[in-house]
Formats: C-alpha cells, sequence, structure tokens
C-alpha cells in the first residue's frame, strides 16, 4: 500500500522517511494516537516499504523484477513475509484447547483490508459475525510467530510483523511476544498499532519504539471527502470539523443511515413530547429504547450528554464552539434556549448517574421511561 492512500499526516510521514534516510528503522515501532487518525494506514504503507514497494521512487530492493513482484503480492495483502497478527474469537463449537490464531481469518481479514486502510474493531467483529464474543490474540499466535519469523525470508528481503491492536493479547502471548521483541529475529521489522497502549505490559513498552500519530487536520479531511467521497466542498468542510481529525467519524457523517441520525430522531422525539408532557407517547418512547442493546443504550445516553452540551454552547452565538450537523444546527435555532444556566447541570448529572446505572445493568425501560419524565420538568426551567 502506497502513503498517498494515507489521509493528510504529512509530518508522520516525514519522520518515517527521517528513519529511512539516517538508517535507523527500529526493530520495534508501535504506533499510537486517537481513533480515525491513520495510525493504522501508516503501518501498512510503511511495511510494504519494508518489504520492497517503492516510496518517492526508492525501493528496499535491488532488482526490478523482485519489487514488481513485492508490489503485486502486497497489492492483494498476500506477500509471504508480511505476518499480520489481530484479536479473533473462538469459532462457535471450538473446545477450550483449540488453536485459534489469526490465520483462521484471513479470508476475512483481507476481504476488510480491500474495503481500505481505515476500519475499527467493531467493523472486523462484524466481519468475523462476532455477535457477543470478545476478541482476543491468543496464545497459539505468538507460537505461529515464533515459528514464522525464525525461518528465513521467503523473497531474500526484510519479514514484517504487523500486530494490530497488541493490547488485545492474552498473558501467556504477550509473555511470548516480549520474547520475539527482546530476541528478534534475523531481518524482522515489529509494526505494532495500538489505541490503546496503557493496557500492554511494561516491558512490551520498553522494547519498543513509540511513534505518536496526531489528529488529522481538518483541511485534509475536507479534501480526502471531495476527492473520494465526491462530498462538496460547503459540506466536505462542515463534517471536516464534526470529525474533529477522525476519519472513521467522517465516513459516519455521510452514512445516510448511521446511528447518529437515529440518536438524532430519538432525541427530538424526546424533548418534544417532553415539554407536550405527552407521557403516554414518552412511555413508548423509553420502551424503543429499552429494546436496544446495553452498549447501544451507552452510545445514545452519550450523544444526548453531546446534544445537550452542544445546544448549550449554541445560544452563545459562536460557530466555532459548537460541533452540530446541518440538521442537528438547524433544530438547535429554536431548541438551544431550553438549555440554559439553570438546567444544563441537571441534565448532564442525571445522564451521567443514568450511563453508570446502565453500565452496572439496571433496568433499561424504567432508567429511560424515568428520565424521560424528569425532562419534562428540567425543560421548563
Amino acid at each position: 500500500m502506497k502513503f498517498d492512500k494515507v489521509i493528510g499526516q504529512e509530518e508522520a510521514e516525514a519522520r518515517l522517511q527521517q528513519l529511512v534516510d539516517e538508517q535507523r528503522i527500529p526493530h520495534a515501532l508501535m504506533f499510537t494516537g486517537p481513533g480515525g487518525c491513520g495510525k493504522m494506514a501508516l503501518a501498512l504503507a510503511f511495511a510494504s516499504f519494508l518489504l520492497g514497494e517503492r516510496w518517492n521512487g526508492k525501493s528496499l530492493l535491488a532488482n526490478a523484477s523482485a519489487i514488481t513482484n513485492a508490489e503485486a503480492m502486497l497489492a492483494q495483502w498476500q506477500h509471504p513475509d508480511l505476518h499480520f497478527s489481530y484479536p479473533v474469537i473462538k469459532s462457535k463449537g471450538a473446545g477450550s484447547d483449540s488453536k485459534i490464531t489469526s490465520e483462521d481469518f484471513a479470508k476475512e481479514w483481507r476481504q476488510m483490508l480491500g474495503g481500505g486502510p481505515y476500519f475499527s474493531l467493531e467493523q472486523w467483529m462484524r466481519y468475523m459475525n462476532a455477535e457477543n464474543q470478545q476478541a482476543s490474540i491468543f496464545e497459539a499466535e505468538s507460537d505461529r510467530l515464533m515459528r514464522k519469523l525464525n525461518l528465513k525470508s521467503s523473497l531474500g528481503g526484510n519479514k514484517v510483523s504487523l500486530i494490530w491492536l497488541p493490547e488485545r493479547l492474552n498473558v501467556t502471548s504477550a509473555n511470548k511476544l516480549l520474547k520475539l521483541l527482546e530476541e528478534p529475529p534475523l531481518k524482522t521489522f515489529f509494526l505494532l498499532v495500538s489505541e490503546h497502549p496503557e493496557l500492554l505490559l511494561e516491558t512490551i513498552r520498553s522494547r519498543v519504539q513509540v511513534f505518536a500519530v496526531t489528529r488529522i487536520d481538518d483541511e485534509s479531511v475536507s479534501e480526502a471527502l471531495t476527492e473520494r467521497q465526491g462530498i462538496a466542498p460547503q459540506d466536505a468542510r462542515r463534517i471536516a470539523r464534526i470529525a474533529n481529525g477522525d476519519w472513521m467519524k467522517a465516513l459516519e457523517e455521510i452514512d445516510a443511515d448511521n446511528e447518529n441520525k437515529e440518536f438524532f430522531a430519538l432525541f427530538v422525539t424526546l424533548m418534544r413530547k417532553a415539554y407536550a408532557k405527552d407521557v403516554k407517547s414518552l412511555k413508548a418512547w423509553s420502551q424503543t429504547v429499552a429494546d436496544f442493546g446495553r452498549e447501544k443504550q451507552k452510545r445514545l445516553i452519550a450523544y444526548m450528554m453531546q446534544m445537550v452540551r452542544e445546544n448549550f454552547m449554541f445560544n452563545f452565538h459562536n460557530p466555532q464552539l459548537c460541533y452540530m450537523t446541518q440538521a442537528e444546527e438547524a433544530f438547535a435555532q429554536k431548541f438551544a434556549p431550553f438549555i440554559n444556566e439553570r438546567n444544563v447541570l441537571l441534565f448532564q448529572n442525571r445522564l451521567q448517574l443514568m450511563m453508570r446505572d446502565i453500565s452496572q445493568n439496571a433496568n433499561g425501560k424504567l432508567q429511560f421511561f424515568n428520565f424521560a419524565l424528569e425532562v419534562t420538568i428540567y425543560i421548563r426551567k
């Protein structure tokens, strides 16, 4: 994968180029940064370069046919010296002694990569049909890496182990990876891409060089939305500002069926029915929300907290303080005065309590109906 598929991040690319120019590429590099910033895209592009793909006209391979061959295989993510590791689930019916590795889901992984280098754990779970299972990197994965990486390179160049979400390593697997990092096989590079590096073993963190990636600048997000998604420049700028440097969030904003639009409709209904004191409709609203899974309920609460904050800030008439979609802003034109200094903390504190209670398996229907009734009071303060 070439670097031109990475959105923005020119400064990060320049730092990688400097490592190459100064011939001080560390054997283990861990990409970190906020969600949607493109750290996986950078890692994929850098892995491709380490395996021979041309970058700025240069390749680590000397033979032209070898370069062409490497680039063809990398285009399909089937280079024999590129070893992916990522969280997986145990298939239904698998016994407790089953040895599950990333290779068991290689087909699904390549399908996801075929859609581009920007994706989330939630998307990956859907590719695996994970349902309610937890994804981990199991002990057998580290055994597989030890076996594969200690072999000679298939094509005579470098070997790359790219580990996505290493914080999902179980304890045994993490300790075995540590041994590999302490004594890396010849001509082997480890690229780790972590969302939560603080969850990794301290001993692993001490064996890797951290490569911090910042959020994508708004201009780059806006340009990518226009060039790659066909969004009008004015709309692209608005979406880029809402996304706040998160390409995944930007894509969600242009998805006609995305969850936030559903949440916005629920928020509007709640506020209108609460103002009208329509208890029957509020009860129906709470039943609808109670039918959501617990994680979706928590996301709805987080969205309502955000909307309360945005409508309160809208009253200051400073566009730089607000992050709303066009539909949300249109609603705020009339609704924002109902969120003011007399009730904003009441809303936020009550939503925080509900988030805590839902997280602790409280009755969702009761929680949301009680909140809906309280909104009839808050909204008139």
